[in-house]
């Protein structure tokens, strides 16, 4: 292990000696004041470790899977991976992707930069635009501080590059900061420039800044309007040639290799196909997904449009929402003690699998389904031969891990026994 992966180690392990309190809602309520890592020495079983519901569960096995997967996906197309670490926030996965090979941690904001740097993540791409002061003077200072760190940041206008100047020459920035120009992904698209004119304007604005080394170009396939594969490689198309226009007008002047970025979780077996064609620049090219849901993957949104669905591979979806249902006012209505504070449904409501009883685990039936949600319950259409009581418990399956992790600050994780071996501490 090298000094940065035992710097990222350390701090890891660190979380271990913080106190379970109030904070962490589901734990045993006897677990009060131990350390995580006493709790985790424990190895409690969700059966009758004492937890309470409602209760987010992270699968073992699935994470390991999951992890293995875009691994060996970015290892046989010759791609660097800087997995998004924004749907986790959760530096112990930060570590275990880079562990599996990732170059770097994806963030989209300074918060989120604040936290992998105090974890010592190495690498990070802010594939965002940066252009408030404060935050620039506190990456100026990191930089600067610690050689070994690297940053890339978006830019995507001639203001912003401005901006960013002005703020890291007050700083007195000792070293430049990287960047790429992020072209737009088209009308009704979210940042980035709209033509290749901009680009080009923005990119010899960048290059011409002592505070800045343009490095690269970068965009957000996903944002594509009316994505389809043949939308979606077109764009791509556009992306790679915008790095071959800017590299022969001597924007990279100053770079040692051309970062060229995309990659969300629904496409990456195009942004794989594309990228296969780079080659020819004046330096080394650094192809760099930047998938961040497939580390959990998920019962519905991205089970849909997963690029696993079109090529070999699969992913395995690793929540597990336990929720106890605590009325039935009809008889083919209940309530689940689940809500809008825990689990995601700007993507799909949450689905019940299975349900456990006084006598044991059974299936959750094909009419059980939620039908809508609300702060503190999730409301249920129940079969009417359905013997689900007050009492039991369901497990529920969810869409969307972004909007899933976010919600629960410490979530144990399970093997398939039940045995809970980590607790998983995010930071949002």
């Amino acid at each position: 292990m090298d000094a940065t992966a035992a710097t990222v180690a350390e701090r890891v392990a660190a979380l271990r000696d913080e106190r379970i309190d109030h904070r962490f809602k589901g734990l045993p309520p006897d677990a009060h004041g131990l350390t995580v890592g006493e709790l985790t020495d424990q190895r409690r079983t969700l059966a009758d470790g004492g937890f309470t519901t409602p209760l987010l569960v992270l699968s073992s096995e699935a994470l390991d899977h999951n992890l293995a997967s875009l691994e060996r996906w970015t290892a046989e197309h010759g791609l660097a991976f800087a997995p998004h670490g924004k749907t986790s926030m959760a530096p112990q996965l930060f570590a275990r992707q880079l562990d599996h090979g990732a170059w770097g941690i994806t963030v989209a904001l300074p918060h989120q930069l604040r936290v992998a740097r105090a974890f010592g993540i190495p690498r990070v791409f802010l594939a965002n635009e940066l252009v408030d002061p404060a935050a620039l003077r506190s990456l100026a200072a990191d930089q600067d501080a610690d050689p070994g760190f690297e940053c890339v940041a978006y830019v995507d206008s001639v203001r912003g590059v401005a901006l960013m100047d002005a703020a890291l020459t007050a700083a007195g920035a000792r070293r430049p900061v990287d960047v790429v120009v992020e072209l737009g992904a088209g009308d009704g698209a979210r940042t980035g420039v709209r033509t290749e004119a901009e680009a080009a304007a923005v990119a010899s604005a960048a290059a011409a800044s002592p505070r800045l080394r343009l490095v690269g170009v970068a965009g957000y396939e996903g944002e594509v309007p009316d994505a389809d594969p043949d939308r979606v490689r077109a764009w791509l198309h556009r992306l790679t040639a915008l790095a071959a226009t800017l590299d022969t007008a001597g924007a990279f002047a100053e770079a040692d290799r051309i970062i060229v970025s995309a990659g969300g979780s629904a496409w990456f077996d195009t942004v794989t196909e594309v990228f296969a064609g780079l080659g020819g620049l004046s330096r080394p090219v650094l192809p760099l997904l930047r998938s961040g849901a497939y580390v959990t993957h998920d019962d519905q949104h991205y089970a849909r449009i997963t690029p696993f669905t079109r090529v070999p591979g699969h992913l395995e979806p690793a929540f597990r929402l336990w929720a106890q249902v605590v009325s039935r006012p009809t008889p083919t209505q209940a309530f689940l003690n689940a809500g809008k504070r825990d689990a995601p449904y700007d993507l799909g409501l949450p689905t019940p699998l299975t349900v456990r009883t006084p006598t044991g685990l059974r299936p959750a039936p094909a009419g059980l389904r939620a039908t809508r949600i609300s702060d503190q319950h999730l409301w249920l259409d129940v079969p009417p031969a359905d013997p689900l009581d007050v009492g039991d418990l369901v497990s529920l399956g969810v869409s969307h891990p972004c909007t899933t992790f976010d919600k629960w600050p410490l979530i144990p994780v399970s093997t398939s026994d039940g045995t809970i071996t980590d607790y998983v501490r995010t930071f949002f």
